[in-house]
């Protein structure tokens, strides 16, 4: 994690530095309760909170949900448990150390876990280092390796067998996220309905499945140096479970934002992507199909599905705000966000294709 995208911790954000002392002494990783305690926040995330500890030259990381959150979709302990289970079958993960689900050390549940070097590539990082397009095809290469690799993992050998319900997977995602837009809605948004009907009407009935990350983009990568040939960490495993992995490629479609999108998108979802060299979305597709060796068909299908599950996550961002869980000015016209993805959504469905769409 890089230090670059450290700011100062404000005061609704504050962690209780003495009881998180308290804890880490008890959890022996640190071994003086007298130590020095310093806590920055990694900026980024719009979901859940990461902070950086500093104490007797040691680094480390803990993770919470965001305040006012609902628990479902900022689930600490699945996190926790997959990072743990996944260290001798998925190399590419940070040590995690301890877990906590008592409210009385933070106020929320956490867990901690080491400090990871690397390069995170977000836009204004991939600017800086002015990318070239051979680098590109290096950088979505290794990206889509590890891809594939997740999908591959033998997840009964590690013990997660019981992570997540395969059967109906599809299914169930379609029907829980639109309960969750309903609970989150703020407005009426008319592509919306068309968007979850044609789901519906559209869904894939046989599907194989995998452990499936649910968040595999660039900047939840980071990669071992600028050589692009590795990344030695994934990062924020918060919905990982068991389902279908083209809906897994899906979600990660919905944040490939291209050169030839329309320019609220970019800016609603600044991504790397953006950038030329990059792969566009039906190359993605291939790519990923050649490597993993599985034939993929109705393709809309898994970027509608993407683009509609980022448009309730963009929602429920916003919700929070509309309702004063959190003053953070981001979040503010996130709505217009969401209806975005929604026209993107039904625009795709209306065209018949996942590129240069308007």
């Amino acid at each position: 994690m890089s230090s670059n995208n450290l700011i100062e911790v404000n005061k609704e954000e504050a962690l209780p530095l003495d009881r998180l002392m308290q804890y880490l002494y008890e959890n022996e990783l640190v071994s003086d309760l007298k130590s020095n305690l310093e806590a920055k926040r990694f900026t980024g995330g719009l979901s859940n909170l990461t902070y950086l500890l500093q104490v007797e030259n040691k680094e480390y990381v803990l993770r919470r949900p965001p305040f006012g959150a609902v628990k479902r979709g900022h689930d600490m302990k699945r996190e926790f448990k997959v990072l743990s289970s996944l260290n001798n079958e998925f190399s590419k993960i940070p040590k995690v150390h301890v877990y906590n689900d008592d409210d009385s050390v933070i106020g929320s549940s956490f867990y901690i876990m080491d400090k990871s070097d690397g390069i995170i590539l977000n836009l204004s990082e991939a600017k800086n280092r002015n990318i070239s397009e051979s680098e590109f095809k290096i950088i979505s290469n290794t990206w889509l390796d590890t891809f594939v690799e997740l999908h591959q993992v033998n997840y009964k050998a590690v013990g997660l067998e019981n992570l997540g319900k395969p059967k109906g997977y599809v299914e169930r995602q379609i029907t829980n996220w639109a309960k969750q837009y309903y609970q989150a809605k703020t407005e009426e948004i008319s592509e919306s309905e068309k968007v979850i009907q044609w789901l519906q009407a559209n869904k894939p009935i046989e599907y194989k499945f995998s452990l499936i990350h649910n968040d595999f983009k660039y900047d939840n990568m980071m990669f071992k140096d600028n050589s692009w040939t590795e990344i030695n960490t994934v990062l924020d495993w918060e919905m990982c479970t068991l389902g279908d992995p083209l809906m897994d490629l899906g979600t990660s479609l919905s944040y490939w934002v291209t050169e030839d999108d329309l320019d609220p998108l970019k800016k609603g979802l600044a991504s790397p992507t953006i950038l030329k060299g990059n792969p566009s979305r039906l190359e993605i597709v291939e790519m990923y199909s050649k490597k993993s060796g599985e034939s993929i068909h109705n393709l809309v299908f898994y970027y509608v599905y993407g683009l509609f599950k980022l448009a309730v996550i963009v929602q429920q961002i916003y919700f929070r705000y509309h309702k004063g869980f959190t003053t953070d000015k981001r979040f503010a016209h996130m709505n217009q966000h969401t209806q975005l993805l929604f026209t993107i959504a039904w625009q795709a469905i209306q065209k018949n294709k996942i590129d240069k769409l308007f």
